[in-house]
């Protein structure tokens, strides 16, 4: 995802990412970062030393967690940070004249090497106003980082919360793929959603280049049009197929040498359809011939792996009968078919009456694992969409899921902000006549405090001069702007949730890689009490502020809040 501009272990490094998008560098940011840059060099600020919040003030689609990602790309952002020389002559060409040639050549020296970054870790379980991500450094690099810092944590935190939410209402046992590239945001969102899908809990994408760019398993069958492409058995240009070569070995060890001559598959299809129609109870003459060839074709390319449209004319008339008849006949032949897709219609209703036939199949011809064949839903599916089909008994495996899930729908921003909290040591505080949007001064640390449960109970701020709550020692926890909202805590477990990620121009450590994230979305998600997880109406999670915090926060306040005058 990233331009390599660094060192030759950072573009070997990132190498993979490089190819995904070639965009994300300093450039890539809002022009006021760069107007403010050169003011603050104009005002003498270069030795000044800042830091920044990185937060959100409101978890997204009405629930009550969010899960933090992009910090791995925040990361490598800042190994591969440089100005290069067409961005310096971009730079002359659309600031004013009056913009002095030293500044030009003091971007091109500037390095994150004195940057430090404290995070939570990627794929971390997350809540309003604790930041995410603490940068300290020189004022004016930790203030050109704001834009793209933002635009790598916003949506990536958003997808992966949103792909967490689908996983929750799919439940563990059913599949989920990412079908989105062609409703997403171009093809950066494309990419990005394929691999913050896959690290929310979804098990695989249909984007070829996310597949091969991230190791993301590749799934997909086949559309409409190459069934509709079909008008009958007379388009079939291949007949024959031959047995399965793990079936020739099986014949081989029992029988001698078996039969590997190739069989006419296409015979073996109708003949199938014909008794089937019989034991269904569906007229064989009324299944339309253009998909039976559709599904022959598609299965003497992938007999292995064959899963086949139904709903294109008729899934229970047409399409069920259609498909039981090839993936019988792949049978005959050594093969395992692995199930079908619905794309339309009452995907609850269609799902039972597949898995009927199913089941029927697998008792009247003693074929164990045919009832247990994969039935994929898709068609604009959404969460809503699963917790209703849940409530009517759906017999769906596996979804697939595309609009709903890339572009976030039901809300297509996040709403990180990046705030200034300190500059030389000194807290900065943004006051608003919208409490929401006041900001807590200075640098904090954080602390989940776990119940005797085992679950996650309140997240704590508090001052670093501050002794860290201790295991089995009341704490009192407020609400940082009701002065009313307050509870003594005794944690069973505490857990420090920040770490240093960046400090002295490099990693502190090895970023994780995708399925590490993948498997903290899914170990975090289990800290918290299922009612902070559930669709409807869920528990709100605790954010609190220690005694010492509380009133420094309001101290700052009162003195930056101009005293109003009565006449």
């Amino acid at each position: 995802m990233y331009s390599s501009r660094g060192s030759k272990d950072c573009q070997e490094r990132n190498s993979c990412l490089c190819l995904e998008n070639s965009v994300v560098q300093p450039l890539l940011t809002d022009l006021y970062q760069i107007t403010m840059a050169y003011a603050y060099w104009k005002s003498g600020k270069t030795n000044d030393v800042a830091t920044f919040d990185l937060f959100f003030r409101k978890n997204p689609f009405k629930g009550e967690f969010t899960i933090f990602c992009g910090l791995s790309d925040c990361l490598a952002l800042l190994e591969n940070f440089h100005y290069s020389e067409s961005d310096i002559t971009y730079l002359r060409s659309v600031l004013p004249p009056t913009v002095e040639e030293e500044f030009f050549s003091f971007l091109k020296t500037l390095k994150p090497d004195e940057v430090e970054v404290y995070a939570l870790p990627e794929g971390s379980v997350c809540f309003p106003r604790i930041p995410l991500m603490r940068v300290s450094g020189p004022l004016i690099i930790v203030q050109l980082l704001e834009t793209t810092f933002l635009t790598l944590v916003n949506y990536s935190s958003l997808v992966t919360t949103n792909a967490a939410r689908f996983r929750i209402a799919a439940g563990s046992n059913t599949k989920l793929l990412e079908f989105g590239l062609r409703r997403a945001q171009g093809p950066d969102g494309g990419l990005s959603a394929s691999k913050y899908s896959y690290i929310g809990g979804f098990d695989g994408t249909s984007n070829v280049l996310a597949g091969k760019l991230f190791k993301i398993p590749v799934k997909g069958t086949h559309a409409h049009a190459y069934v509709t492409s079909f008008s009958g058995l007379e388009d079939l240009h291949t007949r024959t197929l031959s047995r399965s070569r793990k079936d020739e070995k099986e014949e081989k060890k029992g029988e001698g040498e078996g039969d590997t001559e190739e069989q006419d598959f296409v015979e073996l299809c109708t003949t199938w359809r014909s008794k089937l129609g019989e034991e269904l109870n569906i007229l064989a003459s009324e299944a339309h011939n253009g998909e039976l060839a559709a599904f022959i074709s598609y299965a003497l390319a992938f007999p292995n792996s064959f899963l086949a449209l139904i709903d294109t004319y008729d899934v229970s008339r047409s399409g069920i009968l259609n498909f039981c008849a090839v993936a019988l006949a792949l049978n005959d032949l050594g093969y395992k078919a692995i199930g079908v897709r619905i794309d339309s219609g009452d995907l609850a209703y269609l799902s039972r009456v597949v898995k009927e036939t199913f089941v029927r199949v697998s008792e009247a011809f003693d074929l164990v694992w045919f009832a247990e064949l994969m039935i994929t839903a898709s068609n604009d599916i959404n969460e809503e969409t699963i917790l209703s089909l849940n409530e009517q008994g759906h017999k769906i495996t596996c979804f697939g899921i595309g609009t709903h899930l890339v572009t976030c729908q039901r809300q297509p921003a996040l709403g990180c902000v990046y705030k200034l909290v300190e500059v030389n040591g000194k807290p900065t505080i943004k006051l608003s006549q919208d409490v929401s949007k006041i900001t807590m001064p200075g640098q904090k640390d954080a602390f989940r405090l776990y119940s005797s449960d085992g679950h996650a109970l309140i997240d704590l701020l508090q001052l670093p001069s501050e002794e860290p709550p201790q295991v089995g020692k009341r704490v009192l926890c407020r609400h940082p702007f009701e002065e009313s909202k307050r509870a003594y805590v005794i944690p069973h477990k505490v857990e420090p949730l920040y770490s240093l990620v960046w400090s002295k121009g490099t990693l502190c450590s090895d970023l994780p890689d995708l399925d590490q994230v993948r498997n903290n979305v899914e170990s975090s998600l289990r800290s918290l009490r299922q009612d902070h997880k559930r669709s409807l109406n869920p528990t709100p999670y605790k954010v609190g502020v220690s005694d010492d915090l509380y009133h420094f926060i309001h101290d700052l306040w009162l003195e930056n809040a101009p005293i109003g005058e009565l006449s």
